[in-house]
């Protein structure tokens, strides 16, 4: 493995995680419209086509060469599960609340570090987990105005995410970054591609729609690429509170796109989570 560099870890992944509040938002607004299945498709086959244009003449077979197909393979079914589970949570919850109930899957990365990774796990990020949590359960408080089954959902998408994100921990040591991204396209455009004839009976997308779908390529493969070479510099303890600052980027695009401004319990929450 390459020599650590925390702080170019810490930038690669605070940049990844704005693209994926944007991806979140262009998916909310796109589902309210279109089919989860259509969505996930465009978007997991434009990162495809992307990555077959523009790495593959210069890689070639070694761009899905890899030494651990098993754990590889795994770790792109991990996201393609997560982004199912996601989509169908936005399609029944605001973008800021969905978005804090997904930072169980950081809390349990720091938890999960020590005895699947071999990290050292402080006192602070341990107290930091404990409160993190209670802020999560203020935003899916029990009796609240979510949508039960949308946070279900979105709960399920949050537990493949900390499997996605150990398993990134696990192979970057073994595994090129593009290699990673590659499989991750591959899977992501064949489990939904596959899906579609019994899936999707809803309307074509105009071209504005369209270019929006095609943007989810651009964003969720550039975010994914910056988020697992973010592991070649910094260990995953470190690098999960950091994923904190998709809760600002979300309450913010949620406001300026949807209007929605979380309740005041909510809010408590998310401030609780961040800090």
């Amino acid at each position: 493995m390459a020599a650590p560099h925390p702080l170019r870890g810490i930038a690669l992944f605070a940049s990844a995680v704005f693209l994926f509040a944007c991806l979140d938002t262009t998916i909310k607004h796109l589902t309210l419209t279109f089919s989860v299945p259509l969505i996930a498709f465009v978007r997991y086959f434009v990162h495809l086509m992307l990555m077959l244009a523009i790495v593959a003449p210069r890689q070639g077979l070694k761009m899905a060469s890899t030494r651990r197909p098993g754990l590889v393979v795994l770790r792109a079914l991990c996201l393609v599960a997560m982004t199912l589970f996601m989509m169908l949570g936005l399609k029944r919850l605001p973008l800021a609340e969905a978005t804090a109930i997904t930072f169980v899957a950081p809390l349990l990365v720091v938890l999960l570090a020590r005895p699947l990774l071999g990290e050292r796990i402080g006192l602070v990020r341990m107290l930091a987990v404990l409160c993190g949590f209670g802020g999560v359960l203020l935003v899916a408080r029990p009796g609240g105005s979510l949508d039960v089954t949308g946070v279900l959902f979105v709960l399920v998408a949050a537990l493949c995410g900390t499997a996605y994100q150990l398993l990134s921990r696990v192979l970057v040591g073994s595994e090129s970054t593009l290699t990673l991204l590659f499989y991750v396209a591959l899977a992501g455009a064949v489990c939904f591609g596959t899906t579609l004839p019994w899936v999707w009976h809803g309307p074509l997308p105009g071209w504005g729609d369209a270019l929006l779908m095609l943007s989810l390529g651009v964003t969720g493969g550039l975010g994914h690429y910056l988020f697992t070479h973010a592991y070649h510099d910094a260990p995953a303890s470190l690098l999960a509170p950091f994923s904190y600052l998709q809760l600002l980027w979300a309450g913010l695009l949620g406001w300026l796109v949807f209007g929605r401004v979380p309740d005041q319990l909510t809010l408590l929450g998310m401030g609780i989570i961040a800090v």
